[in-house]
């Protein structure tokens, strides 16, 4: 042993130059050399079974890569084996299923010799050191990420990502089968959404690849497109189908049975390689325990632990449901399954406790999955923190009526199910709160002063009103007068010393200046004495009344500016009042002109203080004719009046001067429209009165015809054209003639006379056809007031809401 240690040790190399080498040491070298690379070839396949026995228990039981090397560990000191006989015991669950026809006993005496770890072997019967290295490594990478996916659809993406570059996989497509027989699309990757919702439902029909994998439990290999074609329908449809030219089901097997089957298509031609058929079967059972997961319901209890959280929740006060979530194929939760709830618990038809065991949360209360409460529990059960929802009000009965009370929702997470809870706020909640609610609606806040301690307490609210930081704390109460603007201190401070020297309430009003601005406020505060009769403690609030004291001052200021504006009115009608009377004169009794006999009428408006623009004119022509002439100016108070004044004087004038009546009517209209004093409009009827010939010629301007009655039957003259005064350049007038005989009778009027409010002029015009008609009005007066005080009296019984001006002209039954 010392000789072979020191030949070992010496160099390989003459020690003198030209001496023959020791071929002995140079073969020890070599010899140790093999070794050390056997060695670390056994060390490399060792750690890749470690790895890959470490990600088929993840993969099953989803545990994690430190959890799963412990496991290992564990199995193998119980079995008294080494860890790597574990391993290859572990990874022996994914040995494929023997080919049809081939039992165990000759597939043992047809096999090769069995390769050791890291040993050589021909391509065509077992995997190169390589090849097998390069799958375990896949698979001891696939196994940590099986354990993160959370959905068939991660599942999918997840298996593209490792298979892509090892077999050459370009999409995944995850199906699992139906009760009915058929297959529903579970995951994919790699495809399109349209074809993907296009081969989502697929019905049991023969041709179907995924239907006959899962019939067989045997992987099915697509590697002939045409002949592929002539057998199955497959997956596309023209240029889609032929984009994958091959093709791979591999139908995942737990417990005797297969209920998901992926797929694996790729562009690439050819056949699979016997390592890449072996890796993808490997995978796929790697697969069956996260599909087992994802796709396994939940159970209702078992009987005894039912029972008991039933008692349980049944001896619970309050409101509380356990749930336990059901999901759907992928993952998603659909709806929970009631395990257990209290008595209080009642659903939406009056289902409670016992009743709703058994039954779904969508069944019980079919809104709740609108609310925000589900996502809340879905939180919960995903992140496992508790979930407590934002309040919300509810009617329910208390001690025979109802009330509206305020609840919260709580959820957490019990294992795979959830404890929820509602929470009712009790009497002090809802006292704080109606207090909150008071001060906050009625702009108010509470204040306290202990005069003993010299302690005070305000609420939030009075700081606000005061705009003091609620840092700085309260004020005594002999400070609250220094808070208020130097006008109004004095008052408070007396109001305050009287409080606390006599212990006299008080209600005081005050402002106070903020950083919004002056605020009016309103202190009432009232004394508790000690028993000596003497204040010890003072209780008050502060009321916002700057919204009332602005709404007070701006309707003073309204009131004023209305007064105001009443005396100019008034003023301005009493002076438009005199204007016109003094412009209209008003004879006492009847006049005549040219034979006639003339009573005239003008009665104001009795609402209002305005006067209005309604005039007349009689007076008799050079030459013995009469003019007669009534009008009515549009508005009302000076403007109208001045109108009025223009229109009476240069009526007169014209007619004086010779222009007729058309050519008086179209100058007047021209004096409107070019007046700078008044744009406004005017009626009028001008007539001439002939007594030689009794001819009456006359013309009108948009003014009710005058009522000419002969033999005491009335009969409105027919109008000849004419248009409004003022209201176009280009107007045209007419005259039109009538004969007056004897005991005629003429009424001129404005139409305040026949108008009413809502009603049409008609009416008015027959009513005052029937009233000057009338015997009681057609009779002639002998008083003061001539014949139009029974006619002006039928027509006007109420009040006068316009001005009626009435021009009575009666032609005589004899000579003189």
């Amino acid at each position: 042993m010392c000789d072979a240690r020191r030949v070992s040790s010496e160099p390989a190399v003459p020690a003198e130059p030209g001496a023959a080498p020791d071929i002995a040491a140079l073969a020890r070298i070599v010899a140790r050399q093999r070794a050390e690379m056997d060695r670390l070839r056994d060390l490399a396949a060792t750690s890749a079974v470690l790895e890959r026995a470490k990600g088929v228990l993840m993969a099953l039981t989803g545990i994690s890569p430190e959890a799963a090397h412990e496991e290992l560990l564990q199995r193998a000191r119980a079995a008294h084996r080494t860890l790597m006989e574990e391993c290859w015991l572990t990874l022996g669950t994914l040995v494929p299923p023997l080919p049809p026809g081939l039992t165990e006993a000759t597939a043992e005496s047809d096999a090769p010799p069995p390769t050791p770890p890291g040993g050589s072997g021909t391509p065509d019967t077992a995997k190169t050191g390589r090849a097998a290295d390069t799958d375990a490594a896949v698979l001891a990478a696939l196994g940590p990420a099986l354990a993160r996916v959370g959905t068939p659809q991660d599942l999918a993406r997840c298996l593209h990502e490792h298979l892509s570059k090892a077999v050459g996989a370009d999409a995944v497509l995850l199906y699992h089968r139906q009760p009915a027989g058929g297959l529903e699309l579970i995951g994919h990757r790699g495809v399109d959404d349209t074809l993907a919702a296009q081969w989502r439902h697929v019905p049991p029909l023969s041709g179907v690849a995924a239907l006959d994998a899962l019939a067989s439990r045997e992987a099915l290999w697509l590697e002939d497109p045409e002949a592929d074609a002539r057998r199955y329908s497959l997956i596309g449809a023209g240029d889609r189908a032929a984009r994958w030219p091959s093709r791979a089901w591999l139908p995942v097997v737990t417990a005797g049975s297969a209920d998901v089957v992926i797929g694996v298509l790729r562009t690439r031609e050819g056949p699979f390689t016997p390592g890449a058929r072996e890796l993808m079967c490997d995978v796929a059972q790697l697969c069956a325990g996260r599909l087992r997961a994802f796709l396994t319901r939940p159970e209702p209890l078992a009987a005894g632990t039912a029972d008991v959280l039933r008692a349980a929740f049944e001896a619970l006060p309050g409101i509380s449901v356990l749930l336990t979530p059901l999901r759907s194929p992928d993952g998603e939760v659909e709806d929970y399954r009631i395990e257990a709830a209290t008595p209080q618990t009642v659903d939406a038809v009056g289902r409670s406790g016992r009743r709703l065991v058994g039954l779904r949360v969508l069944e019980c209360w079919p809104a709740m999955a609108e609310e925000p409460l589900w996502q809340g529990w879905l939180g919960t059960l995903t992140t496992g923190e508790p979930f407590e929802g934002e309040p919300f009000a509810r009617q329910e009965l208390v001690s025979g009526s109802q009330e509206l009370s305020t609840y919260s929702v709580r959820a957490a997470r019990l294992g795979d199910a959830l404890v929820v809870t509602w929470l009712r706020q009790d009497s002090s909640d809802r006292q704080q709160q109606r207090l909150a609610d008071l001060q906050r609606l009625g702009r108010l806040g509470w204040a306290t002063w202990n005069l003993v301690t010299h302690e005070a307490a305000w609420s939030s609210h009075v700081y606000a009103l005061c705009g003091r930081d609620p840092a700085r704390g309260p004020v005594r109460l002999e400070e609250l007068p220094d808070l208020a603007v130097p006008e109004d201190g004095p008052a408070l401070a007396g109001a305050v010393a009287e409080l606390l020297s006599e212990g006299k309430p008080f209600d005081v009003p005050f402002r106070v200046r903020t950083p919004a601005g002056l605020r009016h406020l309103r202190a009432v505060a009232e004394s508790v004495p000690d028993a000596e009769g003497a204040p010890a403690e003072v209780h008050g609030f502060l009321q916002d009344l700057t919204a009332q004291r602005s709404a007070e001052l701006a309707l003073f200021k309204s009131e004023q500016a209305v007064l105001t504006q009443h005396e100019m009115l008034q003023a301005e009608r009493t002076l438009a009042g005199r204007l016109q009377h003094a412009l209209l004169p008003l004879p006492r009794r009847p006049v005549r002109l040219a034979g006639l006999h003339v009573d005239l009428a003008y009665l104001p408006a009795q609402t209002g203080i305005h006067v209005g623009g309604d005039w007349y004119s009689a007076i008799e022509l050079p030459g013995g004719d009469a003019l007669l002439v009534v009008g009515d100016v549009a508005g009302h108070g000076l403007d109208a009046v001045a109108t009025m004044a223009q229109l009476r004087f240069t009526a007169k004038g014209m007619i004086l001067t010779g222009s007729s009546l058309t050519e008086a009517l179209t100058g007047l209209n021209t004096l409107l429209l070019h007046s700078l004093d008044s744009h406004g409009t005017a009626t009028m009827v001008l007539a001439r009165y002939k007594p030689a010939q009794r001819r009456l010629i006359w013309a009108q301007a948009g003014h009710p015809p005058p009522l000419l009655l002969h033999k005491g039957e009335p009969r409105y003259l027919e109008r000849p054209r004419g248009a409004l005064l003022g209201a176009t350049h280009t107007p045209v007038f007419e005259e039109a003639e009538c004969r007056l005989e004897p005991g005629d009778r003429l009424l001129l009027y404005t139409d305040g006379l026949v108008e009413r409010p809502g009603e049409p002029i008609e009416v008015g015009l027959e009513r005052l056809a029937a009233a000057a008609s009338a015997p009681a009005t057609a009779a002639r007066g002998s008083d003061a007031s001539g014949s139009l005080g029974p006619l002006l009296a039928a027509m006007l019984p109420g009040e006068r809401r316009d001005d009626v001006c009435v021009l009575d002209v009666r032609v005589p039954s004899a000579p003189g």
